[in-house]
């Protein structure tokens, strides 16, 4: 009885440890926007073809910030993140399945706007897209 009261604690300290590491590790490693001023592009390619580039000069730390600061995207804000529905003056139409397509040197991105941390240089495209197999 001991022994395995022994071994679970050791167990429990283990876990903790291991826990306690990985935070600091996350902590540490994680991506941070970058502080201060920063200029980005932006593109983005509407309905009918056309494309427009947006070069913005933003404090922001992250790509909605930067883009509402131009008042270039409107949405959703009832979730977690913005759900972008509206990009410089179009919006998506649901019912034919268009959406925006956020994307970073043709990469789609793996978060949403609030998400996306941003760092001076960086380029962005913003593409209507339309149906929600891709």
């Amino acid at each position: 009885m001991k022994m395995t009261k022994k071994k679970t604690i050791i167990a429990l300290a283990v876990v903790l440890a291991l826990a306690l590491i990985t935070g600091l590790c996350y902590a540490r490693f994680a991506p941070k926007g970058s502080e201060g001023a920063k200029e980005i592009t932006v593109s983005v390619t509407h309905g009918d073809g056309s494309t427009k580039t947006f070069p913005i000069e933003t404090d922001s730390k992250n790509l909605r910030g930067a883009l509402e600061e131009q008042a270039l995207i409107s949405g959703d804000d009832s979730g977690e993140t913005l759900f972008v529905l509206q990009v410089d003056g179009e919006t998506a139409d649901s019912s034919v399945q268009e959406w925006w397509c956020f994307t970073k040197g043709g990469e789609m991105l793996p978060t949403g706007v609030d998400d996306t941390l941003i760092a001076d240089g960086d380029t962005y495209e913003i593409t209507l897209t339309t149906g929600y197999d891709h």
